[in-house]
């Protein structure tokens, strides 16, 4: 499926920003409204997977927590399983982890120590593309828990911060804003 302006117009459309959330000067893209409309979710994750549907992607590392639904469906399109990536503590057994720098903060990201076989092809998703930092974060914990990174896919990226720098994987977003 290839993304034609009316298509990604649409999307655009059912995303919402609120300003000052989670505190102020930050600009929160809400996509609820695109989550809750089946031919736009469907639409979303069928673009997001696009670029990664010949790269033998084998498993899809869902950042917390959007990440999880949207990595969740890319996963069942690519044919692969889903590996979640969560904030400290959230998960039941032997974890890995990595701190990381937010633009408000500290925080900490962890996956089950035994996610992911050794060079096994994974794609991490997210909703968003800030800073960096986060997705960053999340491809060194794959590298550490012995995944291969084929890419990162997010459904915004936010160009004016400049956080595709900061990612030495290839990465695709759907909307650049």
């Amino acid at each position: 499926m290839a993304a034609d302006e009316s298509t990604l117009d649409r999307l655009r459309a059912l995303i919402v920003d609120v300003p000052d959330f989670p505190r102020a000067g930050i600009m929160f893209r809400d996509i609820t409204a695109l989550l809750g409309d089946a031919a736009a979710l469907h639409d979303t994750a069928m673009l997001m997977a696009a670029p990664y549907r010949e790269t033998g992607v084998a498993v899809v590392a869902g950042i917390e927590s959007r990440g999880f639904i949207l990595g969740g469906i890319v996963a069942d399109i690519l044919g692969a399983g889903f590996v979640p990536v969560r904030k400290s503590g959230r998960l039941p057994r032997a974890t890995l982890s990595v701190s990381y720098e937010l633009e408000y903060g500290e925080a900490v990201l962890e996956v089950h120590a035994d996610a992911m076989a050794r060079g096994q092809r994974t794609l991490i998703v997210d909703d968003l593309l800030a800073t960096g930092g986060t997705a960053a974060a999340a491809a060194a914990l794959v590298e550490r828990a012995g995944g291969a990174v084929v890419g990162l896919s997010f459904l915004i990226e936010l160009a004016g911060l400049h956080g595709a720098a900061r990612l030495r994987s290839p990465h695709s977003a759907l909307l650049v804003m």
